[in-house]
């Protein structure tokens, strides 16, 4: 009896003290927790470094701030790699659900800007982040990730290559859709004169707008490669029996359709009738549109024009509907129509830098039939810069594209010898020829 009661006493004692223990712990952990973060603060990291460090040993679960502030430590102050890959697996360990998505991303940037792991390990990285949360992810690395799906898809499976594509797309799009709705609403017109918080909440959202449009037209050069009507049209016909009536996958398949220049095959218009049929929509409304118009049917088209149009009640996704009109003019060669319709989209939103985009292209595809001289062709390019360049002042999300077409149109417009050849005083005015029929400024330098 004597003996149980002495180790009942030595147990008693055991776990008193352990408790004693884990409180002490827990005492030292809110200590050196407060006093790390205070010198962290007041940027005395050496000495934030030392409570640090034993907050990552002994007190993990405490406070993601850790982490947050400890990744400065690792990364920037003592700048060494393995500390900050421990920083990071912690994080996710013990805070698995606090913004996981960035953190992934977050640390698939450092191990890749620090040459830490193969290209296979960090799209691993990359991948997790994307299952959880694709709009929490850097821009850059949705670029990345899009890249290795294609590498290691491409060949094998065009159609995951396809998915991720528009899961990627659609993401960044409904990102730019809300800096747009953003900017318009601070800045409904180009008269309001803004405060300066104003001035820093736009700029703050011109600069994510053009990182998300950088990463757009990135995705549509890597896409190009693989997505041709050749490609296209076997892969839909085989998989459309078991997809006719999910909306989701019809949608994507004849918009992919529709901006390869699909639309003369058969298949787009079983696709677009599907769709409709499957999510009767505005967007479903404007791809029959165009069904009806390749048939001829122009009174069709025009009433389901309207009615996808009237329908739908955000002026910007009007305008996106006009633009898409105005494409299917262009392919059937109705370029005066198109820039009417392209002109409408501007007037639902004036900051639709592809619109004007669109009409600069029309006015470079109609160089040869809009003047006979070398000065008349050249002063379309006129037109055609001023347009490119109007699209990259307004739209922040589409300036890097625009960049590489006011370069070409740029080093196409007259020079100053083809101007006094032609009889032209420079910065006189001009009028275009034939269906453009724009008046620019002739160039002075």
């Amino acid at each position: 009896m004597k003996k149980i009661t002495f180790l009942l006493a030595v147990m008693f004692a055991m776990a008193s003290a352990k408790t004693n223990a884990q409180e002490d712990l827990k005492r030292d952990c809110t200590i050196k927790y407060n006093l790390f973060k205070g010198d962290f603060q007041s940027k005395k990291y050496d000495e934030a470094y030392t409570n640090w460090i034993f907050l990552m040993d002994n007190c993990k679960d405490l406070s993601v701030n850790v982490y947050k502030l400890g990744a400065t430590l690792a990364e920037d102050v003592r700048k060494d790699p393995a500390l900050a890959k421990r920083v990071y697996e912690q994080r996710l360990q013990y805070y698995p659900t606090q913004n996981p998505a960035k953190v992934h991303s977050d640390y698939a940037t450092y191990l890749s800007n620090n040459e830490l792991a193969s290209e296979d390990e960090i799209f691993s990285i990359l991948e997790k982040g994307y299952s959880i949360d694709p709009t929490k992810m850097g821009v850059k690395n949705l670029y990345l990730y899009f890249q290795g799906v294609t590498d290691r898809n491409k060949d094998t499976n065009p159609q995951k290559v396809f998915d991720t594509y528009d899961d990627v797309l659609e993401s960044v799009s409904e990102k730019l859709e809300g800096y747009a709705a953003k900017i318009k609403q601070i800045q409904p017109d180009t008269i309001k004169v803004l405060s300066a918080s104003e001035k820093k909440r736009v700029r703050a959202y011109s600069i994510n707008s053009k990182a998300l449009g950088t990463v757009e037209g990135g995705l549509d050069a890597i896409i190009s490669e693989i997505a041709t009507c050749e490609r296209l049209v076997p892969l839909y016909e085989r998989d459309f029996e078991e997809n006719k009536t999910n909306a989701i996958w019809l949608k994507r398949a004849v918009s992919r359709m529709f901006n390869k220049d699909c639309q003369t095959d058969p298949l787009f218009e079983k696709l677009a009738v599907a769709y409709a049929e499957a999510s009767p929509s505005p967007e479903a409304y404007s791809f029959v549109s165009t069904v009806l118009e390749n048939n001829g049917d122009d009174k069709g088209a025009n009433e389901m024009k309207e009615k996808a149009f009237n329908l739908e009640t955000d002026p910007l996704k009007k305008a996106k509907y006009k633009l898409k009109f105005a494409q299917a003019a262009k392919n059937r060669g109705q370029l005066s129509k198109a820039r009417n319709l392209a002109r409408e989209a501007i007037r639902f939103n004036p900051n639709f830098g592809k619109a004007y985009l669109f009409i600069a292209r029309l006015y470079q595809s109609s160089v040869n039939n809009c003047g006979t001289s070398e000065f008349e062709k050249r002063m379309v390019y006129v037109a055609a810069l001023n347009k490119a360049q109007r699209a990259a002042a307004v739209d922040p999300s589409i300036s890097a594209i625009a960049a590489s077409y006011i370069r070409s149109y740029r080093g196409n417009v007259p020079s100053q010898k083809v101007i006094f050849t032609a009889g032209v005083n420079p910065g006189s005015s001009y009028t275009i020829k034939c269906w453009i029929g724009e008046t620019v400024k002739v160039p002075s330098k």
